[in-house]
């Protein structure tokens, strides 16, 4: 049986045959059918109404004129009055609202932490002696361990990689956590930049040492930790081999390592050490030069 046939009475082959010629597309007889069908079908529903469309969105030649049409059968716009809450724009109540919930709170946070990690990073590596009681052992000596053999935190667990630096960010954000449900929506509101400044801050300074690791990972990275390396988003390996070359003198921010260019083009670290050893007659690394000097 011919598939024409079939067709509706309304329907006239000679014009299905003409759209498919339209298209410089040889279709069947079914195909031509089809596609008749289908283009009739979107032309009686379209999703939207031109008349819709006019009264719903914004004019593009004025996006901030909060302007809509009057009726459906009046194509001229007329402006809410003042009395009236404009539809879109920067008067909006709802984008007010939303502009406010940005902070840079956030991303101050990271950079406090990676700031931090490069003053811990320089007063160790520059200052002290692993034989002061306590903190020599305890504290120095990773760091003179480090510039000797770089690769030997890659060989540490977890916790010896970690568990000085959780110690210090988990009260903190246990204490943000303890506001966010015990405080009341709006008093969460109100100290939201803090609470985000406080968190972030907090988990980069937990992940330093871990991320310092990585950076001494040449094998075996999971591809989304190289995926943060490579767009810089945490401290890149390459990156992270400036500060290797002896004597160990630049670049001490680990954690995503942003402010180790400004720093040096400040000269802030040699700075800080004419001043030290001006007042107080230290000179910058004597104890690291000595491990590094050793030879038996």
């Amino acid at each position: 049986m011919d598939m024409l046939s079939t067709l509706p009475r309304h329907l006239d082959t000679k014009d299905l045959s003409n759209d498919a010629n339209s298209l410089n597309v040889t279709m069947p007889a079914a195909a031509a059918a089809a596609f008749q069908l289908s283009t009739n079908f979107l032309n009686a529903t379209p999703v939207k109404t031109d008349q819709q469309i006019l009264e719903n969105s914004m004019l593009e030649d004025d996006p901030n004129a909060n302007c809509q049409l009057a009726t459906a059968t009046d194509t001229k716009s007329i402006c809410y009055d003042s009395q009236s809450s404009p539809r879109w724009g920067p008067q909006h109540k709802g984008a007010q609202e939303l502009a406010n919930l940005y902070s840079p709170a956030a991303m101050c946070g990271i950079i406090t932490a990676d700031f931090g990690s490069g003053l811990v990073h320089w007063a160790a590596d520059t200052w002290g002696s692993v034989e002061l009681p306590i903190v020599g052992k305890a504290f120095l000596r990773p760091f003179r361990e480090h510039h000797i053999d770089p690769t030997s935190i890659t060989r540490h667990d977890f916790i010896e990689t970690n568990g000085d630096n959780f110690m210090v960010a988990l009260p903190i954000l246990a204490a943000v956590a303890f506001n966010f449900l015990t405080k009341s929506p709006a008093d969460i509101q109100d100290h939201y930049p803090i609470s985000a400044y406080l968190f972030l801050c907090s988990i980069f300074v937990a992940m330093t040492n871990q991320i310092h690791k990585w950076s001494h990972t040449y094998f075996g990275l999971p591809r989304w930790v190289l995926f943060l390396q490579d767009n810089h988003i945490i401290l890149p390996r390459r990156h992270h081999r400036i500060h290797h070359v002896a004597p160990h003198e630049t670049y001490f921010c680990i954690t995503t390592g942003w402010l180790n260019w400004p720093l040096e083009k400040l000269r802030f670290w040699s700075g800080m050490e004419n001043i030290i050893e001006y007042l107080f007659g230290c000179r910058p690394r004597a104890d690291d030069f000595k491990w590094a000097q050793k030879s038996q």
